[in-house]
């Protein structure tokens, strides 16, 4: 069982990079998440609903705690534009304890 405040990233993208900041702004807002990291622009081609489909997106890296993770996923459902999000958890296996425990501090 992973502990409450293991670190993990949720990947998601999103259509824009204004986007990407107002979803994020809210989950650090709302403190279910200690920081987003927001890449502007990449292309993403997929196939939706029978059709190969190339666009435009921004990458939002989200930094949480397990704890967190039902709450982070469900309120980054809500928020986004698309129908169908990505919302990928990454669990983190290693890293800084320092800003491990800056995570926890951040998202109580």
């Amino acid at each position: 069982m992973q502990n409450e405040n293991q670190p993990i990233m949720v990947y998601t993208t999103l259509p824009s990079e204004e986007d990407a900041e107002r979803v994020g702004g809210r989950l650090v807002d709302e403190r279910l998440a200690a920081c987003v990291n927001i890449i502007p622009s990449m292309t993403a081609i997929y196939q939706w609903q029978g059709k190969r489909v190339r666009e435009r997106e921004a990458v939002m890296i989200i930094k949480t705690r397990a704890g967190k993770q039902a709450a982070v996923l469900k309120r980054a459902k809500e928020l986004h534009p698309y129908d169908t999000p990505a919302l990928l958890v990454l669990n983190v296996s290693g890293g800084n304890a320092d800003f491990f425990d800056w995570i926890a501090e951040q998202t109580p």
